[in-house]
């Protein structure tokens, strides 16, 4: 008798097995076949896996399961990036300190994570939050802040009134906090900065070397946004001072005729004429209420205001005057635009608005020379009202104006990067404290390595507003100057959490290390990551500064690979009713639920079959109990074969069933290297219904016996890396060793794959009523006479009105009667 399918008592059983006898503990030692799978590690704001974790997290430990059934030794560890806003926010609200809120949440999702029944190596579990982790996080500050490359400014900061904190420039989506969606506004404040720029040319080279989406890599590009140009310097008239201006156009020099600072220029104060002071005093008062991404825009209206001096064009010795303007940032290129209105079209707006001269110095081929505007002339063409290079093709044109500026000393060629450095200062409390302290003899002291970690101190009060909740612990706040004794203040912002994930992978290698944040060797026998799974939102954050991180620990000497992970792959999004899911819409999948009605196994192999993994799926209550069917299908097949244990030899049928069985092998291999969960599915579905269509077609005592001792033991292993409990509870009913998951990947054989003669269903009015076997170059009509003589088929047919019939290629034929 075929014992029902009780997946909530198999799960428990399995999962309690994997425990007790380690199946998941790796041996780091072992390199020769390594293989690094990593996962985005999880934030864990709530307490429980949503519906996108279980899209993130069991797909791609089906691809590790399956590697791992290929020979590798398969590292997939699992951790928490436990720093942040939410739980901070949430202990204003609750007086719940963030680190009890957050060790709960972990605590609930880790349990969540093993009924998942994911291969993940528990010993090598991490926690930003700890201090055994965030120690090595303020050491990597301090090895970036005694190169060079860690900084503090005075700098205008996006500034969320709501969340009390600064934001990163990636964090401001569409002028708003992309947490709490509170409009950003400026603000001036003493900032730490990592000097990204500086890798900006080694992180655009880095690309031609790992594989990653080209989506991906094409939005690095633009944010890094090299540009290649020339640097053009101009003399203020009756001064000393200079203005040096990024272009990428030197080409429309001899156009300029007026120039633009940023608000913020240095130079501004000292160039404001004394009768225009005020104008400009009350236009810089106006910026800084303007939002960064708001000057940036291209619909807005450009405004200015005349400074009342002047600089001279290094090309002509023309005198034009020097503006300031909100549309010029002194934080890209050098804060300086030379405006050439002819050939930019907002410069051309603002000439007109502020009756400035526009001079068209670039026509097109064959363009007339006295043509008049009526908007700016943007591409290449040919050089006019440019002396002496008049005629020149403008590309020809852009080298040869470098060329006579560089003679004459007023200019040179110039790389220019959109990227600007990495703001990593917060004004919170639940994050890792940056290693720093003020001194009033000292100034500005590294806090030494032997004294890591700087801890957070327990007793803060949360007011949500103002400063730091750490700057309210005095007994933290106040300290002594390990260089000179005297007293000191320690600094009370913390880090960016993009810092703590920025170096995570390195960790889990050796996560409990205490003299040092890894082992070199093991981490150089490791890592990089091999294979990398995580959303594309985080291409020009996390997925930046990681590889920027690890840049620099290479070129300091810590690691010796420059790039965190081989290959990446992006998972796609998961809609409900064609929608994004979202609690006001009250469309939100619960996890739990179905689990509990359907179990982890049903849960998982459904969030892989409902579309291309990449691409994401629509959600549907028909589409996983379909998969639940499926799988107790599956169950009752091979408890059937099982307790029936065919011995006979039947060879024409089952041939069918082998071609199917290689078939699978095959298409299932090539799918799943390449994240095709749902494909592979498909091809484990086609695979079964061949095997029942063989056993309602041939008596149990004929039954080839290889259907027991070959087809059953590979498909439990086909499906072991999609629905491992049910799985391992098959491999043992089927008496082989435990455990399935260290058995060896099935390997098709081609021969198998070319079958001369094909076997094809026969269904008569829906229902399957037997089998044929046909050559595989048949006719339809030749297959319609082989069907229609089955002595099963006749039994449907015959003395009938045949009113339909139809063949589908290397399936089925299809009888309709009446």
């Amino acid at each position: 008798m075929i014992p029902e399918y009780d997946y909530a008592q198999i799960e428990k059983k399995w999962q309690k097995r994997w425990e007790e006898t380690a199946l998941y503990k790796v041996n780091l030692s072992d390199v020769e076949r390594k293989l690094y799978c990593l996962v985005m590690f999880l934030y864990p704001s709530g307490d429980r896996l949503h519906i996108g974790h279980w899209y993130n997290y069991a797909p791609t430990d089906t691809w590790a399961r399956f590697k791992r059934m290929q020979g590798y030794n398969v590292f997939e560890p699992m951790g928490y990036d436990a720093f942040g806003l939410p739980a901070e926010n949430y202990a204003i609200k609750h007086g719940v300190h963030p680190a009890m809120s957050t060790n709960q949440n972990i605590e609930n999702i880790r349990q969540q994570l093993k009924v998942m029944g994911a291969m993940y190596d528990w010993s090598c579990e991490i926690d930003t939050s700890k201090s055994e982790y965030y120690k090595w996080t303020q050491w990597l500050f301090l090895q970036l802040y005694k190169n060079g490359l860690a900084y503090r400014k005075k700098a205008a900061v996006n500034w969320c009134p709501s969340c009390q904190t600064v934001l990163a420039n990636e964090q401001v989506v569409d002028g708003a906090c992309e947490r709490c969606e509170t409009q950003v506004i400026q603000k001036d404040l003493e900032q730490w900065f990592f000097k990204i720029t500086d890798y900006a040319e080694k992180l655009l080279q880095g690309h031609a070397t790992i594989d990653w989406p080209e989506k991906t890599i094409a939005m690095q590009k633009n944010w890094i946004g090299k540009s290649v140009g020339a640097l053009i310097s101009f003399k203020v008239a009756e001064s000393a001072d200079i203005i040096d201006v990024f272009t990428t156009r030197p080409d429309t020099l001899f156009g300029v005729t007026y120039m633009v600072l940023a608000p913020e220029h240095p130079l501004v104060d000292k160039l404001t004429t004394a009768e225009n002071r005020p104008g400009v005093q009350e236009y810089i008062l106006q910026t800084r209420k303007t939002k960064e991404i708001d000057r940036l825009s291209t619909e807005r209206d450009k405004t200015g205001v005349f400074t009342g001096s002047y600089c001279i064009n290094p090309v002509n010795g023309e005198k034009i005057p020097i503006w300031i303007a909100d549309y010029v940032l002194a934080t890209y290129g050098t804060g300086a635009v030379m405006a050439v209105p002819a050939h930019d079209q907002r410069d051309f707006d603002f000439s007109i608005k502020y009756t400035l001269p526009i001079r068209q110095v670039i026509r097109k081929n064959g363009g007339d020379d006295k043509q008049t505007l009526e908007a700016a002339y943007t591409d290449a063409g040919v050089m006019m009202n440019s002396a002496i290079f008049d005629g020149l093709n403008s590309e020809v044109g852009k080298v040869r104006i470098v060329e006579w500026l560089k003679e004459r000393k007023s200019g040179q060629e110039k790389i220019n990067y959109k990227l600007r450095d990495w703001l990593i200062s917060r004004q919170r409390y639940w994050g890792a404290p940056i290693p720093i302290l003020f001194c009033e003899q000292c100034g500005e002291v590294a806090v030494p390595e032997e004294d890591l970690p700087v801890l957070l101190p327990e007793n803060v009060d949360f007011t949500g507003r103002g400063v730091s909740p750490i700057s309210t612990a005095a007994d933290f706040v106040q300290t002594v100057c390990p260089q000179c004794g005297g007293p000191a203040r320690r600094e009370v912002d913390t880090m960016d959490t993009f810092v703590c994930s920025s170096w995570y992978f390195l960790r889990y290698v050796n996560p409990a290390l205490l003299d040092k944040p890894f082992d070199q060797q093991r981490v150089n026998d490791w890592l990089p990551v091999d294979q990398y799974v995580g959303g594309a939102e985080h291409a020009v954050m996390h997925l930046l500064y990681a590889r920027f991180v690890t840049k620099v620990l290479h070129d300091l000497g810590h690691i010796d690979f420059d790039e965190p992970f081989k290959r990446l792959i992006h998972q796609g999004i998961i809609t409900n009713a064609g929608a994004k899911m979202s609690k006001s819409r009250g469309n939100v999948v619960n996890p739990d639920k179905f689990i509990d009605e359907l179990g982890s196994d049903t849960f998982r192999m459904y969030m892989m079959f409902m579309g291309s993994y990449e691409d994401g799926g629509d959600w549907s209550d028909e589409g996983i109990t379909g998969i639940h069917r499926f799988l107790k299908r599956v169950w009752r097949l091979v408890w059937q074969i099982h307790l029936e244990r065919p011995t006979g030899a039947e060879s024409d049928k089952f041939a069918r069933v082998l071609y199917q069985l290689h078939y699978a092998i095959k298409h299932a291999t090539e799918s799943l290297e390449r994240f095709h969960f749902n494909t592979a599915i498909s091809r484990l579905m086609e695979l079964v219904n061949e095997s029942y269509l063989y056993i309602q077609d041939v008596d149990a005592a004929s039954q080839n016996a290889r259907l027991y001792s070959e087809v059953m033991p590979t498909l439990v292993q086909l499906l072991a890396p999609f629905c491992p409990h049910m799985a391992e509870e098959l491999w043992a009913v089927l008496e082989k060793k435990y455990s399935v998951i260290d058995q060896q990947w099935p390997v098709h054989d081609e021969k198998m794959v070319e079958l001369n003669t094909i076997n094809l269903g026969v269904q008569v009015n829906g229902k399957i009523r037997g089998q044929i076997q046909v050559a595989a170059d048949a006719a339809d009509a030749e297959i319609i006479k082989a069907a229609l003589a089955h002595d099963k088929v006749r039994l449907y047919t015959e003395g009938k009105e045949l009113v339909k019939s139809i063949v589908v290629p290397k399936k089925l034929v299809v009888f309709a009667v009446k």
